[in-house]
């Protein structure tokens, strides 16, 4: 893995103008800075005194009312009173620009944090914890601000700073200047002692918030589960124990930070003791003047500044090192699926495949050495309805999970329309495919948005007719506004009947030529399937090749072609009639339901009379 700050440094390039702009005014307040105490230094060996001033400054001396004491006394304060001014001023512009490039820098990283989650394959996603997914795009992106802004340029300023005023004391006074820099040697051995500690510290404090965010996200996002079973102070004791652990990471990599601050606050205060009696013996024995010791002394807090700036990068370095470190683990995670070095859409603008899909030799797992699908040899013609059945972990998900290159086989390959959907452009192949899942996803946002999401540029008369092909117009005029209802989170306002019309809705606006139906129908009663499916019909009718993965009879009976998986492999294809006929595989499956679930489905039960009349709602 590179290096992570070589990594994340190229984020603040499109920033440099900025920057550069940030650095002018940096100067310009480094320079105020070393000017501040030198009115003050001239009224008390000069003007005080009555001592003639410099002759580099006998100019001040021609200002209007300057040539008497007191008029050059009202000038001297009046300069204290602009250089502060200026200062903060300068300083106060330096902020907000420091924002500015801070908040682009950071949303720029969790912009590319965002798009390589979403590159990365479902086998990723279903090992990871959502809730620490989110707050390394959303929070520990910050690290990039927490580099440049909060530690590189903190760096410059105050190593520039420490030049200048080491130049100009080690004119007034060399010995003052070197006792006052003599500070510097323990800060040095606090950054190499404890700085290694406080940077794996603020890492563990980083990874304890990540899982508190996790068990947050799981808690609210199972929370019908969690309110129907009762289990409230299971979640919130499972949530105590994350927090708990959190906690006590925090307080180790707090306690780390105060042991350092002490030794530098520490170091500071001894130095500034030092240099405050050798300045005053030597103010004492005229080796020096009360103004030199009063310019060094004030030089003293703005050098043990920039001093412990250096010292306290060390911090702030460990915990912008611990959300680099964790957002480069994602960045630097390779399981992801991307397009062919010479890929090519499926089709041109305009054309529309025909649907011919062909498996070759398809061998395929989600773990080395466990394969889900062995050697599938499949060719499906164009318009045609294939239905997949088979026992629970045979291997249908994962096969149709195949088509849209949500994963890539081991072995073999997938063809549309004979082109290999790994020689074409990732997009094309998607944009090809529509799929329906057994719980649609749906948005937070309006219905008609949830509508066009495959579509965004659907106007609103395409929008309605598909919501009436769907049969989902009747209940979508009933809602408080309509077309233009928010519906909640993942749909839960919405009936489960109501949220699968709604996906067929989305599936009929982007009019794919080829459906994946995965257990469209599991959830739903008898009355709500046979909607469903007269929509599902609609969708596929003349116009699509279809896949259905189902367990219900109702679902599949209608299909062109069933094909029985176990195991991996496709042991056996036919129709409805003929599946039944062979009394094999097919047969063993099926078997009616109790009068309960007012259905049938594929299930491990006792062989039926093949023969028998079943309707879909029985």
């Amino acid at each position: 893995m590179k290096r992570w700050w070589l990594r994340l440094g190229r984020y603040a390039v499109p920033e440099r103008r900025r920057l550069g702009v940030l650095f002018a005014f940096m100067l310009v307040g480094i320079a105020l800075e070393a000017l501040m105490p030198w009115p003050l230094k001239l009224i008390l060996d000069h003007v005080l005194t009555g001592d003639p001033l410099p002759a580099g400054l006998a100019w001040l001396r021609a200002l209007p009312g300057a040539a008497h004491d007191p008029g050059l006394l009202a000038w001297l304060v009046l300069s204290v009173l602009i250089v502060f001014v200026a200062s903060k001023g300068v300083l106060l512009v330096r902020s907000i620009l420091q924002s500015g490039v801070g908040a682009r820098m950071q949303y720029s990283l969790a912009q590319d944090v965002l798009a390589h989650l979403q590159a990365l394959s479902l086998r990723f996603h279903g090992r990871a914890a959502k809730g620490d997914l989110v707050r390394r795009a959303a929070d520990d992106t910050s690290c990039v601000p927490k580099l440049v802004t909060g530690a590189f340029l903190p760096l410059l300023n105050a190593l520039l700073m420490l030049m200048v005023l080491f130049g100009i004391m080690w004119q007034l006074d060399r010995i003052l200047a070197l006792v006052a820099m003599a500070v510097a040697v323990p800060m040095g051995i606090l950054m190499k002692l404890l700085g290694p500690r406080m940077t794996e510290r603020a890492y563990q404090e980083q990874q304890t918030k990540g899982e508190l965010w996790s068990v947050s996200e799981n808690t609210l996002t199972a929370l019908p589960l969690v309110q129907a079973f009762g289990r409230e102070e299971h979640e919130t004791s499972r949530f105590h124990g994350v927090a708990s652990r959190s906690i006590r990471a925090h307080l180790r990599s707090l306690a780390s930070q105060i042991q350092f601050n002490l030794g530098v606050q520490g170091s500071v205060a001894v130095g500034t003791a030092i240099v405050l009696v050798i300045g005053g013996f030597r103010v004492l024995e005229g080796a020096s003047s009360v103004g030199t010791l009063v310019v060094v002394l004030s030089y003293l807090a703005a050098l043990y500044a920039p001093l412990a700036t250096l010292a306290y990068l060390s911090p702030k370095l460990a915990s912008a090192a611990g959300s680099a470190r964790r957002v480069t683990e994602i960045l630097d995670t390779g399981d992801i699926l991307c397009d062919a070095p010479n890929a090519r859409p499926l089709v041109t603008s305009g054309e529309r495949l025909r649907g011919h899909v062909r498996f070759e030799g398809l061998t395929f797992g989600y773990e080395a050495g466990s394969p889900v699908l062995c050697g599938i040899d499949l060719d499906v013609r164009p318009g045609e309805t294939i239905a997949l059945v088979g026992a629970t972990g045979a291997g249908k998900s994962t096969l149709v999970s195949l088509i849209p290159r949500l994963f890539d086989p081991w072995e073999g390959r997938v063809l549309f329309d004979g082109q290999d959907i790994r020689q074409a452009t990732l997009s094309s192949v998607r944009e090809q495919v529509s799929m329906l899942h057994q719980d649609p996803f749906l948005l937070p946002i309006s219905v008609a948005g949830n509508i066009a999401y495959a579509r965004p540029n659907a106007t609103r008369a395409e929008i309605v007719a598909a919501a009436e092909a769907a049969g989902a117009h009747e209940f979508i005029c009933g809602l408080p506004k309509g077309y233009e209802t928010v519906i909640g989170e993942r749909g839960i306002t919405l009936s489960g009947g109501q949220r699968q019309r709604l996906a067929i809705a989305r599936a009929l606006l982007k009019d794919a030529p080829i459906v994946i139906l995965d257990e469209p129908t599991a959830a739903l009663d008898a009355q709500t399937e046979a909607w469903v499916m007269n929509a599902i019909e609609r969708l596929a009718m003349g116009r699509s090749t279809t896949f259905i993965v189902a367990h219900r009879l109702a679902t599949v009976r209608r299909a062109d072609r069933i094909l029985v998986m176990d195991a991996g492999r496709i042991v056996e294809a036919g129709t409805h009639e003929e599946l039944l006929e062979r009394k094999g595989v097919f047969t063993r499956l099926f078997r009616p339901e109790s009068s309960a679930h007012c259905g049938q489905q594929f299930a491990l039960g006792p062989l039926v009379d093949p023969k028998r009349e079943v309707t879909g709602n029985e």
